[in-house]
């Protein structure tokens, strides 16, 4: 299937690793332009070395921080300065520290807030106006399946994602009628560095192995496994391509199973 990506624009933030990397190196293999953003310059780089090993488009790696809406302003000048246009936004911040809420002080729920909610604000807010101007785009956001099933341990993602959901429907309601799809995936436990920093903090919280972490996890997935970062990245292109022009404002978990809920 021709996916139509071919010469298409894509932002990737929080590209350097993970489910990012992953996302920017499909987009890149299908033929986009790929912009990846996030803030450690060096390891960017290397991400974008790798990125630019799948390509079939050009690649620009820009160092960003997208807590400040500054920094957010400089990447989307500068990936129009280079490729003319954004057409694809995919919003993505690494994941709030473990917490439970009698030990999550007040300024942990702003960094909270200011990694995952505020920063995709400031992307969209960047971003969709040359989408309405030309009546096409795609955002989808990163978010977990925390927003459908919440984590134990993890209060903070799962409050702060969960306002992520809530502005993308709120913005695919706004801008369907101007040609732009808007929604969010949710990765399920998949393998990436976060999820191993995850279990040697549940971990050290409950007293075992990190290995028994992974256990507890793997055992509330029906197919009895975690994920691969590829298989998540295969969505999300599906999402951002020409092939997905009658989704909008969903909120699909890519999990193996694990969420036990009907919706």
């Amino acid at each position: 299937m021709d996916l139509g990506l071919a010469g298409k624009v894509a932002l990737v933030t929080g590209a350097s690793r993970g489910l990012g990397k992953a996302v920017a190196e499909s987009l890149a293999a299908e033929g986009a332009h790929v912009v990846v953003a996030s803030r450690d310059q060096l390891i960017l780089e290397a991400a974008a070395d790798d990125v630019r090993r799948q390509a079939l488009g050009d690649v620009l790696a820009f160092p960003t921080d997208v807590t400040k809406e500054e920094d957010v302003r400089r990447l989307v000048d500068a990936a129009t300065e280079r490729f003319g246009r954004i057409d694809i936004l995919v919003a993505n911040a690494g994941g709030p520290p473990t917490s439970r809420f009698e030990t999550t002080d007040l300024e942990a729920w702003r960094q909270g807030l200011e990694l995952n909610l505020l920063s995709t604000i400031h992307l969209c807010r960047a971003v969709v106006p040359g989408m309405r101007e030309r009546r096409s785009g795609r955002i989808v956001a990163i978010a977990s399946i925390s927003v459908k099933q919440p984590v134990d341990g993890l209060i903070l993602s799962n409050t702060v994602r969960s306002g992520v959901v809530g502005l993308m429907k709120s913005l695919s309601n706004e801008l369907a009628p101007h040609g732009i799809g808007v929604n969010v995936a949710c990765p399920g436990y998949t393998k990436t560095d976060r999820l191993v920093d995850l279990a040697e903090r549940m971990g050290q919280q409950d007293g075992v192995p990190k290995e028994a972490i992974f256990k507890r996890w793997t055992d509330q997935i029906p197919m009895g496994r975690l994920g691969e970062p590829e298989e998540f990245a295969s969505v999300v292109t599906f999402l951002c391509s020409e092939r997905a022009s009658y989704v909008s404002g969903t909120c699909l978990q890519i999990d193996g199973g694990a969420v036990k809920g009907v919706f």
